[in-house]
């Protein structure tokens, strides 16, 4: 308990530095979709992946990270997750997988949570994607190109709300 307030303290330090240097959107065509789920809130990633599948077909890659706060969640061993456990006291992430999605330069980052927790915030504000899309409901905004007023589990209001966008940004 104690620990995890102290390592929850430094990595809001963390994101605050960071915040002082946050980059501009790109403007290229979305070909990489990078997605950061909190599987404490959101467990159906599959219908959000055919949600994102069936608005536009030819992305290159659509990877995956899941954040899970309880440890010992069913599914982490299938799947790429984290947890607070995988980052130290002063934000080295342990686990290379998610170090590599972290260094990966995906085209959109979808961070699909609205609960402000500060691992998550960390890995989705020093992500290389290019552009950024989150939830209008986080309490701190965390580097977001594009916020969407939705619930998190509305995704299929968010998808289309968020291909509406993209359309016009003349991203896809």
């Amino acid at each position: 308990m104690f620990s995890r307030i102290i390592k929850d303290f430094f990595l809001k330090k963390n994101i605050n530095k960071k915040l002082t240097k946050i980059t501009e959107a790109s403007n290229d065509k979305i070909k990489t979709i990078g997605i950061i789920i909190d599987s404490t809130y959101f467990f159906d990633a599959e219908k959000l992946l055919t949600e994102i599948k069936s608005k536009k077909n030819d992305f290159n890659e659509i990877k995956v990270l899941f954040f899970n706060d309880k440890v010992g969640h069913k599914d982490s061993l299938s799947q790429l997750s984290f947890s607070l456990r995988d980052i130290s006291l002063f934000g080295k992430i342990k686990v290379v997988e998610v170090q590599d999605f972290i260094a990966y330069p995906f085209d959109l980052l979808v961070n699909f949570y609205n609960e402000d927790k500060p691992a998550l915030s960390y890995v989705s504000l020093f992500s290389k994607s290019k552009f950024k899309v989150g939830f209008t409901d986080m309490n701190i905004c965390i580097g977001n190109h594009l916020l969407i007023k939705s619930n998190v589990k509305e995704y299929k209001n968010f998808v289309s709300e968020l291909f509406k966008y993209l359309k016009i940004l003349n991203k896809i």
